[in-house]
């Protein structure tokens, strides 16, 4: 069966940010917005913004939002709505859930994490290891930025709680064979817990076949607005102990993790995005995605060195790149000044950083694809890292 053809012009005509002559390369920092997504955050604080459980119009529509809400997270991420949790980032909800889960644990207990990591995955495994007198362990990553199968395994024990893990490096692109680390994850007791942040711009996230216990991802890297989204299985929603307070309702599950109230208008944004993903296809983002990334590799120059996979096998199309005789943040600027958005540093990706020797010279230059962007844009990209 053939992939039907990405139009993208059409897909950028509907987004308002487009309309310049910036080339946005920073999709990996956080995508542009749809101008569908921002009316219906307009359009609820105009028509609908209420809090819950009033007996009134403007109350019931929220409430009516909040389970479509969840009903579209369910539909992106493959779980039932009652296994979605909402917050304010994907940091905040790693912070809290992993804070829930730990209270089953004792001293001495264990997670692994990888070198591939975001640290909103690492760090908040590191600060219950000071708080409670855990374990965390590193799996390493080759030197094509793969992760080390063989390595995490041998990292797994009895005393295994958690592994950690990316579906794909929000700073080498490399994805994460994520149902084998989950399957070794399980083999040893243990929870597989997914980053998503940077792989749910770039394909289907299904959590079942994933062997995800828990996955968490941040919509606004997916053309929505500012929020997190988390997946966590509905035995474990309903086994742990949420931070919560008293008068909070426990159903549905996820719920009882949402502390607070919800950022309603978000919520109308989230599901925007979410309809905007579906009206254009995954198969289509996929393979428009991959052509921009072959012809971005092809025409890489060549005082301009790769950090990971050097075809868009295994990769998503996010690359990391170091240029002869500039500096990471040097180049950056250049960019910018000549209408390309790029970013520099080590992208909260430390121990990417350190494995690749990258750590003390500023990092590298990060250049990201998502759908919106065009051939032209690429060409023009490919050009001015020429003659930087």
């Amino acid at each position: 069966m053939s992939t039907i053809a990405l139009d993208v012009a059409a897909a950028r005509g509907r987004f308002s940010a487009l309309d310049r002559d910036l080339a946005f390369f920073d999709g990996p920092g956080g995508t542009q917005v749809p101008d569908e997504v921002i009316s219906a955050i307009a359009n609820y604080l105009r028509e609908s913004n209420a809090n819950v459980s009033g007996p009134y119009e403007t109350s019931r529509r929220t409430e009516r939002l909040v389970a479509d809400a969840r009903l579209a997270a369910a539909s992106f991420l493959g779980g039932s709505p009652e296994e979605v949790v909402f917050g304010a980032n994907m940091t905040t909800l790693n912070f809290a859930l992993s804070r829930a889960a730990a209270r089953e644990w004792s001293e001495g207990d264990e997670v692994v994490v990888t070198r591939l990591d975001h640290d909103a995955n690492v760090s908040p495994w590191l600060e219950l290891a000071h708080d409670l007198g855990l374990v965390v362990r590193f799996a390493d990553i080759r030197d094509d930025t793969t992760l080390d199968l063989d390595d995490l395994a041998a990292q797994l024990s009895e005393r295994t709680r958690v592994v950690a893990f990316p579906w794909a490096s929000n700073a080498v692109g490399t994805l994460v064979d994520v149902a084998r680390v989950a399957e070794l994850a399980h083999e040893a007791g243990a929870l597989a817990w997914v980053d998503a942040v940077h792989y749910a711009p770039h394909g289907p996230i299904d959590v079942a076949a994933a062997g995800a216990d828990v996955l968490i991802c941040s919509p606004y890297k997916f053309f929505g607005p500012h929020l997190g989204l988390a997946y966590a299985r509905a035995e474990l929603l309903e086994r742990w102990r949420p931070y919560k307070v008293r008068p909070a309702a426990d159903e549905p599950l996820g719920h009882r993790y949402e502390t607070g109230t919800l950022p309603h208008e978000l919520l109308a944004g989230f599901v925007a995005a979410v309809d905007y993903v579906g009206s254009l296809g995954w198969e289509s983002i996929v393979a428009h995605e991959r052509e921009l990334g072959e012809r971005f590799l092809d025409g890489l120059p060549e005082r301009c060195r790769l950090h990971g996979l050097p075809t868009m096998e295994g990769r998503v199309p996010t690359f990391a790149l170091t240029i002869d005789s500039i500096a990471p943040d040097e180049a950056a600027r250049r960019l910018g000044e000549r209408g390309l958005a790029v970013w520099h540093g080590n992208y909260y990706a430390l121990e990417v950083m350190k494995r690749l020797g990258l750590e003390d010279s500023g990092g590298a230059v990060r250049a990201g694809i998502v759908h919106y962007n065009t051939a032209g844009e690429v060409e023009r990209l490919l050009a001015e890292l020429a003659t930087l």
